[in-house]
């Protein structure tokens, strides 16, 4: 008996992986490697290979003994989502309707799925709750606002049973430093912050400075990479415990201020962290953060770690890996 993850050479598969490996269990890791990287698959068998291959994942599900699959193989980026649709509809949507009908044709009925914060669009309130509007502003937002009203249909026709993580600001690297976000390909704040502070960019952006929060700049939830892991795990456990099918926020429920972030940089660092005030950014919330009620109560998950610890192990990891993952020879 194994588990089956999608996407596990990315930046969060690939530490949810460790966490399932650490704890004894046999995992298989599908990824293309297109965005992945080899080396941050570490104790666990890579097939590199395509969501929509299906002869390949019902092979891979019925050969490995797979129970249980974990998806995050999907394109990530808003900007890119609206200028090329075409690519999100055809690996998001269709990709991932493809990984399930080959799940379930090798018997495999439960799976957990990565999902966004985003797909609230603009909260009209926070913290943000489940019950909040599903409203997305991006293609991007809409293809996983469109799988998670697939498999909640999978659900109803063929018996599939599914959580789908609403992810808020992931971030942070390994705790050992092995393994962490490659900013090559990431426009997330802390990997600029990080950028900007080792020397390795210009200053770093900052997109308007005028909302009305606090200090004047946009508050979100960022959350450790490892707790975002952590939160599979506990929606593997409920799923082969009986649970249905629901869809879960995932974040620590208190916001940080891009100041903060910069703040709580330098005070770590002992470096000034250079940027500059530049224009709002269209379609920027001012606020968004999490209210996780509903993931301590069904999965008995709650964020354990600070911005002060996603700091630390951003830094350490980017100030020792400035190129990201070595090339592959």
């Amino acid at each position: 008996m194994s588990i089956l993850v999608t996407g596990g050479a990315g930046y969060i598969g690939s530490h949810t992986v460790r966490q399932l490996t650490r704890g004894a269990t046999d995992v298989v890791v599908l990824d293309s490697l297109e965005l992945g990287h080899r080396q941050a698959v570490i104790e666990a068998e890579l097939v590199v290979g395509d969501i929509a291959d299906q002869e390949l994942v019902i092979g891979l599900c019925r050969d490995r003994g797979v129970t249980q699959v974990v998806h995050f193989a999907a394109y990530k980026s808003v900007g890119e989502s609206m200028s090329d649709p075409a690519r999100y509809w055809l690996n998001n949507v269709a990709g991932t309707t493809k990984l399930v009908e080959a799940m379930l044709a090798a018997g495999v009925e439960q799976l957990v799925f990565s999902s966004s914060c985003s797909v609230y669009g603009t909260p009209a309130h926070n913290p943000v709750g489940e019950d909040a509007p599903i409203h997305p502003e991006s293609v991007y937002a809409e293809s996983k606002a469109m799988v998670e009203r697939i498999l909640q249909w999978y659900g109803v026709t063929h018996g599939l049973r599914s959580v789908s993580l609403r992810y808020f600001n992931a971030a942070g690297a390994s705790d050992d430093g092995r393994i962490g976000e490659d900013w090559r390909s990431s426009q997330n704040l802390v990997p600029l912050v990080m950028k900007a502070t080792l020397g390795r960019s210009g200053p770093l952006t900052v997109f308007g400075d005028d909302y009305p929060t606090p200090d004047g700049t946009c508050i979100r939830d960022y959350i450790h990479v490892d707790d975002l892991a952590a939160a599979h795990l506990a929606a593997l456990a409920y799923l082969d415990g009986g649970g249905s099918t629901t869809a879960v926020n995932v974040g620590t429920g208190t916001g940080s201020s891009v100041y903060e972030v910069i703040r709580a940089t330098e005070r770590i660092t002992g470096r000034a962290v250079p940027y500059a005030v530049g224009p709002r950014r269209s379609g920027d919330p001012v606020a968004t953060f999490a209210d996780p009620a509903t993931a301590q109560r069904t999965l008995g998950w709650r964020a354990c770690r600070g911005l002060d610890e996603i700091i630390d192990s951003a830094w350490r990891w980017h100030r020792d890996h400035p190129d990201g993952f070595p090339a592959e020879g």
